[in-house]
C-alpha cells in the first residue's frame, strides 16, 4: 500500500493535517505503508491529498482511507466499546467543525502567516510555474470553505467570522484538554482513530513556526495536549525525516 501525502517540516512527518491523520492511524494500527511525499496535488491520482493506492484501488479522504485500512485488518479501534465508538465519531465531528476552520484561517487566510510562512513553504516545494498558482489556489479554497461553513447570519463579514471561528476553536481545544485529562491517549493506554484526528489537526498548529500565534499560544497553555503531541511524535515517528519519508 502506498500513501501519497504532503511532505514534512518543523519536526513533523507531514505539515498537512489530513495527511497526518492517516500517517498516525497507520502507525497505530501497524499498517505497512510506503509513504511517498508529493509536492503538488496534480501528481496525485485524484488531485487531492492524502491518497492511498493499493492493488490499483485509489482511496482519498481520511475517513475513507481509515475505513479501507480497517477492512484490511489494520484496526486501531478494536479496543473500543460501542459507546466509545460513538464518542469517537462525535469528537471527530467537533474537530472538523470547530478546529479545521481555525486551522484554515491561521494558515491560509491570515495575511501575516500566509505571506511569511505558508505560501513560501508550499511554493518552494511546487515546481515552476505551478509554484505561482497553487498556494493562491489553496488560500482561496480555504477562505471559501470557511465562509461556506461559518459565514451564515448573523455573521456576514470576514472579521465577524474570524472572531467566531477562533472562539469556537479555543472552546473545542479546552474540551479536548478536559477529555484527555492526565491520560496518555483519549481512551486509555492505546491510541485509536480519535487520537489520530486530534494529533493530525493539532500538531501543525503546535509545531509550525507562525508569526501570528493567537490560537497557537492558547494550545500551548493546554500542556496535556502538547505532551500528547510530543509523545506521539517521539513514540511513532522517530524514524521520519523532514521531507516526510518514513520507514515501513
Amino acid at each position: 500500500m502506498e500513501l501519497m501525502c504532503w511532505g514534512g517540516d518543523w519536526g513533523l512527518p507531514s505539515v498537512h493535517p489530513e495527511c497526518l491523520v492517516v500517517l498516525a492511524y497507520a502507525r497505530f494500527a501497524g499498517a505497512p505503508l510506503k509513504v511517498t511525499p508529493v509536492d503538488y496535488t496534480w501528481a496525485a491520482p485524484k488531485g487531492a491529498l492524502p491518497v492511498l493506492v493499493s492493488d490499483g484501488k485509489v482511496v482519498t479522504q481520511p475517513g475513507n482511507i481509515l475505513s479501507f485500512l480497517r477492512k484490511q485488518k489494520y484496526n486501531a479501534d478494536y479496543v473500543l466499546s460501542a459507546k466509545e465508538g460513538s464518542d469517537t465519531l462525535a469528537y471527530i465531528a467537533l474537530i472538523e467543525e470547530n478546529i479545521l476552520p481555525a486551522l484554515l484561517h491561521a494558515f491560509w487566510v491570515d495575511t501575516e502567516n500566509y505571506s511569511n510562512v505558508i505560501r513560501p513553504w508550499y511554493a518552494a516545494r511546487t515546481p515552476f510555474p505551478l509554484s505561482f498558482f497553487l498556494p493562491g489556489k489553496m488560500s482561496r479554497e480555504a477562505l471559501n470553505r470557511i465562509m461556506l461553513t461559518k459565514g451564515r447570519p448573523p455573521l456576514y463579514s470576514l472579521t465577524e467570522v474570524e472572531a467566531q471561528v477562533y472562539k469556537e476553536a479555543k472552546e473545542c481545544l479546552n474540551l479536548l484538554s478536559n477529555r484527555l485529562a492526565s491520560s496518555q491517549f483519549f481512551f486509555g493506554d492505546t491510541p485509536t482513530s480519535l487520537d489520530a484526528f486530534v494529533f493530525g489537526f493539532l500538531a501543525p498548529l503546535y509545531k509550525v513556526h507562525l508569526p501570528k500565534v493567537n490560537l497557537q499560544e492558547h494550545l500551548k497553555q493546554l500542556t496535556n495536549l502538547c505532551q500528547f503531541i510530543d509523545n506521539i511524535l517521539s513514540r511513532y515517528f522517530t524514524a521520519h525525516t523532514t521531507d516526510g519519508r518514513q520507514s515501513s
